[in-house]
């Protein structure tokens, strides 16, 4: 399979279509915004994202429709806000000879796994196309400068999940095969409030209040939760050891680049909520998987003190120093 299209030219998407041009495959791009269309199209960069990465060989285009005929797999570089509504733009363009593969990581209404709600819109317009899902610590500007790179493709059918990891698979982007999907989804929403609350400390260093010791333990305090909490929704706990599980949330906690750390960092210098999200380019997916994830531990009787922390700090006024005595303490 060499015929990609990917969905979504945003930094993560723009990587793995470098990527993947760059190993000789035919890729497509689809953006639903001017800027980056006008820019790929004039000059072979995304000048918005990355605009020290070459394109040149992508097709890119502004049409659903266009951008997915005759591709074998159909990526899904989306955030998990908007990924539901482009599937529903999607709909009527796909053949159920298509795999899709998603890499929105969270939860949808209703306290769905995004890919059971893209499965269930399939079947609901009577196709019948096999949907993976890709997780891991995939930080967007160094793979696409081709730093080593591991991440993990999950399925149901196992046969599937090696099939799109070795069609995809880079001399610098390494996927692995997995069958524990809903585990990653959840990791992959997780790692997001974690690293928020951890780049909260990032943001303290300034005034002498943060600091390494601070943020290992918010760091140990996230991920013992998580590894508690997951596998009471399903997940398989062996996947907190996965690239999807330790090795996302790490990168996702440290990396300069991490668009959730870095709202957190913001957070911890002083801005209000409104004016970090202004401010960035890129959508932090933290606060919603935090105020997603809290009202479904509190009906199913699950105790989460971590992420009803990072809740109360975010939309209940908790003070930094309440915050992290809620999370740490």
């Amino acid at each position: 399979m060499n015929k990609i299209a990917v969905m979504g030219l945003g930094n993560f998407g723009t990587a793995l279509a470098c990527n993947w041009v760059a190993e000789g495959l035919d890729v497509s791009g689809w953006t639903v915004e001017q800027e980056v269309f006008d820019s790929i199209q004039a000059t072979g960069v995304n000048e918005k994202y990355l605009n020290d990465v070459s394109l040149k060989g992508l097709r890119v285009s502004m049409d659903i429709a266009e951008t997915v005929k005759g591709a074998e797999i159909v990526v899904l570089a989306l955030p998990s806000g908007v990924v539901l509504q482009v599937v529903d733009d999607l709909l009527p363009h796909l053949s159920s000879d298509q795999i899709l593969l998603d890499l929105a990581k969270g939860l949808a209404p209703g306290d769905q796994m995004i890919s059971d709600v893209i499965e269930e819109k399939l079947a609901a317009a009577g196709l019948t196309c096999r949907l993976c899902v890709m997780m891991g610590p995939t930080i967007a500007p160094e793979l696409a400068r081709g730093v080593y790179t591991t991440a993990l493709v999950t399925s149901s059918d196992a046969s599937l999940a090696e099939s799109i990891a070795t069609s995809l698979t880079t001399r610098t982007l390494k996927l692995s095969a997995a069958t524990d999907s809903l585990g990653s989804e959840y990791w992959g929403a997780f790692k997001n409030v974690i690293a928020l609350a951890c780049g909260v400390v990032d943001g303290l260093k300034a005034d002498g209040r943060g600091g390494d010791n601070l943020k290992a333990a918010v760091f140990t305090a996230g991920y013992r939760e998580a590894a508690r909490v997951l596998p009471e929704l399903g997940a398989d706990p062996d996947t907190a050891l996965s690239a999807a599980g330790i090795g996302d949330l790490f990168v996702t906690a440290t990396s300069p680049h991490g668009r959730n750390r870095e709202m957190g960092e913001r957070l911890g210098k002083g801005q209000t909520l409104d004016q970090a999200s202004s401010e960035m380019v890129m959508v932090s997916e933290g606060v919603r998987a935090a105020r997603m994830f809290h009202p479904l531990f509190q009906g199913k009787g699950i105790d989460a003190p971590f992420v009803a922390g990072v809740c109360g700090f975010l939309d209940g006024g908790d003070s930094i120093d309440q915050f992290l005595e809620n999370i740490v303490g």
